[in-house]
């Protein structure tokens, strides 16, 4: 059976391996905190028919082998973690991390996750939450009868709000906000919900006061946009897909090159 048509197909399934990474970018164009993802591809094993280097004459050799190569194979899916822009909501429990770092929060079953996002909320007891109500680790606990819209986070991550009852116009600081890096970030597993996971690839958690020793500012009644550019992705589609019908050709051709062979006794 002729080579060309394995290797079509190998092409055709890594194409659609692309389009299906650069779709999920596209969906989460609008997602806060959300890092693109690049499909990285890799060549199959080659068959030598002749190796380069093997004696030709007593005095010469093979300068230039014969290979065969049998396709491609999707290598990896990379996350990429460059900055998103960000964006003014006046939301005073809205932050972003500009530069390094992740937000540690705590899930249902116990165990940590890291996030861009910064969309946080307050509950019903006044600990910081994220939409889905995991509480924001170091916990930060409002007082009572504090006044929502006084909600300040500096730079360097302090939580401050002011209490009518104790003095209606000097804030008291209620928290402090950390941040965790990485020494391999692309290492994370993504779990949903804006969410990541440490792995024996990304390293364990270093963590930092936000502004010092490399990590990242916090930008108060701001969020992180998705890093996704749309007019990039659109490019790359048009790349995937025309790749993907330069594979179906190659399949037609071997095929009508069979029909050919085929066709030779009459």
């Amino acid at each position: 059976m002729i080579r060309s048509l394995w290797t079509g197909a190998s092409g055709m399934i890594g194409q659609q391996a692309n389009i299906d990474t650069i779709s999920n970018n596209l969906a989460n164009v609008n997602t806060t905190g959300y890092k693109k993802q690049r499909a990285d591809f890799e060549d199959l094993l080659y068959q030598t028919i002749k190796t380069a280097g093997t004696p030709a004459t007593e005095d010469t050799v093979v300068p230039v082998g014969i290979q065969m190569g049998h396709g491609v194979k999707l290598a990896d899916t990379q996350r990429m973690f460059g900055q998103g822009s960000p964006q003014h909501t006046d939301v005073p429990t809205d932050v972003a991390i500009v530069g390094e770092g992740f937000f540690r929060v705590q899930v249902y079953d116990g165990s940590y996750a890291y996030t861009r996002n910064g969309a946080f909320q307050v509950d019903s007891t006044g600990r910081m939450v994220t939409s889905q109500g995991y509480w924001l680790l170091p916990d930060i606990v409002m007082p009572e009868n504090f006044l929502p819209e006084s909600i300040t986070v500096s730079q360097d991550g302090r939580v401050s709000v002011i209490v009518p009852q104790i003095d209606e116009t000097t804030p008291i600081e209620v928290g402090q906000v950390e941040l965790y890096r990485f020494p391999n970030p692309v290492g994370l597993t993504a779990v949903g919900e804006n969410l990541y996971k440490i792995t024996n690839a990304s390293g364990d958690p270093i963590p930092g006061r936000p502004g010092f020793e490399g990590m990242g500012k916090i930008y108060h009644k701001f969020l992180e946009m998705s890093n996704v550019s749309v007019v990039r992705e659109m490019v790359d589609l048009i790349v995937a897909q025309r790749a993907y019908e330069f594979n179906s050709k190659t399949i037609q051709t071997s095929d009508s090159m069979l029909a050919t062979a085929t066709s030779l006794k009459r």
